[in-house]
């Protein structure tokens, strides 16, 4: 049995190669859908020599499967917001305190304590509905925070314009966290010149407005905020991981997750650093459910531990699933 302690507390490399081949040997052993994946491929951990020949199973199989490496009661699930009549990722979370060690710990990472913050969060698409593991982090957050301005806004922007300005000209570090569009709206209705707030983005129009690229949306907030950098987070609902950028879209990870790229025509062949192509993710947290996840999105992995997100795959819920017939 793997100690969830020891995910946390990975010091350099080889910690993270030790550790990673546990999880993917424990995962092939106790995870039916994983199994049947790795099956097919021919793969077997005794065959695994590096950490790049690990199957990465595509998300969409949250979509349709319960993708589980524990017995466990599941204790929550966490849901994808998806668009009207598509499928949504469902995460089965056995062990909620996995989750909250991973978030906690990786915002304390980058950021230090979130007790010094007064934490804002514009996030309207994710609370209009049940499931999103963004709004229990973020509820968390604001908790932790333990400051009594911390809360959530859906559309009462003109109350939230007031406060941002208030608190910042009051010399409090503030942490601003929001969905893309709606971050549009408030820079939309106010100009501002920030100089005690961090702007944090966690991507995604929810089809409110038009996808823009990251580089033109950080321009206008940019802008907007008069801030001279937009942080963001990365993250998605089949991870319990969160990656940061603090600005120009280079984003860090948590000693326990890890990115790498594979070809775009030949899911299998992972790239060279600095090479565009598929992003896949090692989260040791998803110790519970799947560590290894091949996503939807385009991106660049570099040295550090950084990575870029370039953007999404095109019909990205049909292509290489032929698989899904598990």
């Amino acid at each position: 049995m793997i100690n969830t302690a020891s995910i946390f507390n990975i010091k350099n490399d080889n910690e993270f190669e030790n550790l990673t081949y546990q999880v993917f040997k424990h995962q092939f052993e106790n995870n039916r859908v994983y199994r049947s994946f790795c099956d097919l491929l021919y793969i077997h951990p005794d065959d695994v020599k590096s950490i790049s020949e690990i199957p990465f199973l595509p998300i969409q199989f949250f979509k349709s499967h319960n993708v589980l490496s524990s017995e466990s009661k599941v204790q929550s699930t966490f849901t994808s917001s998806g668009t009207t009549g598509s499928l949504t990722s469902k995460h089965h979370i056995t062990d909620l305190n996995i989750y909250m060690k991973s978030f906690r710990k990786g915002f304390e990472s980058f950021y230090g304590s979130v007790k010094d913050y007064v934490v804002l969060a514009l996030l309207p698409s994710y609370l209009e509905r049940k499931g999103s593991s963004l709004i229990f982090m973020v509820d968390d957050m604001i908790k932790q925070s333990n400051h009594p301005e911390s809360g959530f806004y859906l559309n009462n922007l003109s109350e939230l314009k007031n406060k941002l300005i208030a608190l910042d000209n009051s010399g409090k570090k503030v942490l601003l966290i929001g969905v893309s569009f709606a971050l549009l709206d408030l820079v939309e209705t106010h100009q501002f010149q920030l100089k005690n707030t961090i702007i944090m983005e966690t991507g995604g129009m929810k089809g409110r407005r038009k996808e823009l690229i990251r580089a033109e949306l950080h321009n206008i907030l940019k802008q907007g905020f008069g801030v001279d950098v937009i942080h963001s987070e990365y993250g998605m609902t089949e991870l319990l991981s969160q990656a940061y950028s603090k600005g120009h879209g280079i984003f860090n990870c948590p000693s326990w997750m890890r990115i790498l790229t594979r070809d775009t025509e030949d899911a299998l062949t992972i790239l060279p650093k600095g090479k565009a192509g598929g992003i896949n993710v090692i989260d040791l947290a998803n110790i519970n459910s799947c560590s290894f996840i091949a996503t939807q999105d385009l991106g660049k992995a570099h040295d550090n531990n950084t990575f870029e997100v370039i953007g999404r795959f095109d019909h990205s819920d049909i292509r290489g699933c032929n698989l899904l017939v598990l």
